[in-house]
């Protein structure tokens, strides 16, 4: 990873995980899923509200370690007004980003930042926690969601 978008990854993430975005509990949410990472103990709670097959709103809930936090924020800042098809799309994208599949970060905007994650494999966990809760939230799971699973 480059110097400038290294320090680009740590602004994003000290700024999102001191300030995150979308952190409330969303009231008549219709959609409602709970994340937890053993590993680090990070939990998380996701609430969306779709409307016309469009992501009306989105917003967490928990605690967890900078990165978990931020990647949250920044997910919930990108998701709301995208329809349903977009958001599985962007899911798939930004796991194959930290994972180290080839995945053109340029597709991502601003969660491209998370591109560094890779490069600590411990931490891919903590980084895609929301975006799988989110991901069981809309499909209605209604058991926990676990990085383990």
């Amino acid at each position: 990873m480059s110097g400038d978008l290294r320090d680009l990854y740590q602004d994003v993430i000290l700024e999102h995980s001191k300030r995150p975005r979308n952190f409330r509990t969303l009231d008549g949410a219709a959609h409602k899923a709970e994340g937890y990472n053993p590993l680090c103990g990070d939990k998380v709670t996701v609430y969306v509200t779709v409307e016309d097959g469009v992501v009306k709103d989105v917003a967490f809930q928990g605690s967890g370690c900078a990165i978990s936090t931020a990647s949250a924020s920044v997910m919930t800042e990108t998701l709301k007004g995208k329809p349903r098809a977009e958001v599985e799309r962007l899911f798939r994208t930004f796991h194959g980003l930290v994972t180290g599949a080839h995945t053109p970060a340029s597709e991502l905007g601003k969660l491209a930042v998370f591109a560094g994650v890779r490069e600590f494999p411990t931490r891919v966990k903590c980084a895609t926690l929301a975006w799988h809760t989110l991901h069981a939230a809309l499909e209605d799971r209604g058991k926990p969601v676990t990085t383990e699973d």
